[in-house]
C-alpha cells in the first residue's frame, strides 16, 4: 500500500478517535456530582467507573478477533452502534424520578441508596462496555496501515486525537454544565457526537486488511514458524478459534501485557480517586474540573506532537517508556498536595510522562503483535486494560474513603513498579 494511501486513511480513524475521546471525556467532569445527586457515594462512582471495563473485558478480545476476520470496520460500526444506544439510556435516566430501590449501611463500603436513574446509569455503562472493543479495534487498524519507520509517529498522532478530545470534552462539559440545564447539555452533546461517529465510520472509513482465508500458526510449543513460507508443519486455522494460548506463544507478548496491565492499574486508580478528591478535597465546581483535565490534555497534545518527534530522534522507543514511566510515577506524589500551583505542576509532568510513554509503549507492542494476530493481540492487550481499569477504579473509591488524598501514592507506587520493570524492554528491542 503507498504512502499516500496509507495517510489518507490515517485521517478518518484520527478523526473517529478524537469525537470517541470527546464524547467520552465529556462527563468526566460531572459524573462524581451525578452519582452523588443520585444517592450513591465515592464507592458507588469507583464501581460505576468500573462497569465499563468490566463488561468490555468480555467484548474486547472477541471483537478484536473478530475485526481479523470480519474486518475493522465492521466491528467498529458494531461498537459504536453499542456507545451510541448507551448513551441514549444515560440520557434517559437524568429525566427519571430519584426513586430509591434499596439501601447499604456498611462500615466498610459507607451508607448510600441505589436508585432507580442511578441503575439505569449501570445499564447504560454496561452495553457501551460489552461493545467497547473499539479501541483494541482502532489499534488494530493503525498498526495495519503503519510501517516500521513511521509506527511510533502514527500512534503519537493517534494519542493526540485522543488528547485534542480530551480537552474539548471536559472544557466543553464545563460549559455546558454551567448553564441553567445542567448535565442535561453536556450528556445529550455526547449522544450527538456518538451518532456523528457512527456515521464517519460508516462514510469514511475505508477497511485496513484484506479478507484472510488462511493463517499459519506455529507448531506446538514454539513460534518459531508463525510468519513462516513453508507449509510443513504448518496447518490452516479460523481466526475465530485462536485461544489465548496463540497469543502468549509470540515472543515478549506476556511481558508486555504485564506492564500494559500494570499502567492501566495505576492510572485508573488515580482516574477514580481524582474526581473525588476534586469535589470533596479540594470543593472544585464542575468548571474547575472541567478546566484542570482540559489543561492536562492540551499539554499532552503538544508532548506527543513536537516534543515526541524531537524525542525519538535522540531515545529509542524503549528508553521513553523507562523516561516516560519515571516522570509519571513523580507527578502522582505531588497530586498528594492541595496546592493548585502543585497541581497543575503535577499535570504538566503527567502530560510529559504520559506523553513520552505510552505511544512510544503501542508501537512496541504493535510491531511485536506482527500482522496476522493484530486485532487479536490488541484484544487481549484490551482486556488486560480492562481488567486492571476495574480493579483500579473500585481500588481507587474504596482507597480514597480511608486514605483521602494519600491514595495518589498508592498510583505512584504502581508505575515506578513498571519503571523498573521497563529496563527489560532494553533486551527485547532487537529482532522486532
Amino acid at each position: 500500500m503507498s504512502t499516500a494511501k496509507k495517510q489518507t486513511q490515517l485521517f478518518p480513524i484520527l478523526l473517529t478517535n478524537f469525537i470517541g475521546t470527546l464524547g467520552f471525556s465529556i462527563v468526566l467532569p460531572f459524573l462524581v456530582f451525578l452519582v452523588k445527586d443520585f444517592g450513591g457515594n465515592a464507592i458507588v462512582f469507583g464501581i460505576l467507573s468500573a462497569t465499563y471495563p468490566a463488561f468490555q473485558l468480555i467484548g474486547a478480545p472477541i471483537l478484536g478477533s473478530w475485526s481479523d476476520f470480519y474486518g475493522r470496520k465492521n466491528v467498529l460500526l458494531l461498537s459504536n452502534v453499542g456507545t451510541v444506544i448507551g448513551w441514549i439510556f444515560f440520557f434517559l435516566a437524568l429525566f427519571m424520578p430519584v426513586e430509591k430501590l434499596f439501601s447499604f449501611d456498611s462500615a466498610l463500603i459507607g451508607t448510600f441508596v441505589i436508585t432507580l436513574p442511578l441503575l439505569i446509569l449501570f445499564l447504560a455503562r454496561a452495553i457501551d462496555g460489552i461493545t467497547g472493543g473499539n479501541i483494541s479495534v482502532v489499534n488494530a487498524y493503525l498498526a495495519d496501515i503503519s510501517s516500521n519507520e513511521n509506527r511510533s509517529k502514527n500512534f503519537g498522532k493517534m494519542a493526540i486525537s485522543s488528547n485534542l478530545g480530551f480537552v474539548v470534552g471536559p472544557a466543553l462539559a464545563g460549559i455546558l454544565g454551567a448553564t441553567i440545564y445542567g448535565v442535561i447539555l453536556p450528556v445529550l452533546a455526547a449522544l450527538l457526537l456518538s451518532l456523528i461517529t457512527l456515521i464517519v465510520v460508516w462514510l469514511t472509513l475505508k477497511e485496513s486488511m484484506p479478507l484472510l482465508t488462511k493463517i499459519l500458526v506455529p507448531e506446538r510449543g514454539t513460534i518459531r514458524k508463525v510468519f513462516a513460507q513453508e507449509c510443513k508443519d504448518c496447518y490452516e486455522v479460523n481466526p475465530r478459534k485462536l485461544g489465548f494460548q496463540d497469543i502468549f506463544k509470540l515472543k515478549y507478548i506476556s511481558f508486555l501485557l504485564i506492564l500494559y496491565f500494570f499502567i492501566f492499574l495505576g492510572f485508573n486508580i488515580f482516574y477514580t480517586s481524582f474526581p473525588i478528591h476534586a469535589a470533596v478535597g479540594l470543593k472544585w465546581s464542575i468548571t474547575q474540573l472541567g478546566i484542570f483535565y482540559a489543561v492536562l490534555s492540551g499539554i499532552m497534545v503538544l508532548v506527543q506532537g513536537p516534543v515526541l518527534r524531537k524525542a525519538l530522534k535522540k531515545f529509542s522507543e524503549e528508553k521513553l517508556v523507562i523516561i516516560g514511566s519515571i516522570i509519571l510515577g513523580t507527578n502522582f506524589i505531588l497530586f498528594v498536595s492541595n496546592n493548585t500551583i502543585l497541581l497543575y505542576g503535577a499535570a504538566i509532568l503527567f502530560a510529559v510522562g504520559n506523553g513520552l510513554m505510552w505511544p512510544s509503549f503501542m508501537s512496541i507492542l504493535s510491531k511485536r503483535a506482527g500482522t496476522v494476530l493484530q486485532g487479536a493481540v490488541q484484544g487481549v492487550a484490551g482486556s488486560f486494560g480492562s481488567l486492571a481499569s476495574i480493579i483500579g477504579l473500585i481500588m481507587g473509591g474504596i482507597l480514597y474513603d480511608f486514605l483521602g488524598g494519600t491514595t495518589f501514592l498508592v498510583s505512584a507506587g504502581v508505575i515506578f513498579t513498571v519503571f523498573i520493570l521497563s529496563f527489560r524492554l532494553l533486551n527485547t528491542k532487537e529482532k522486532i
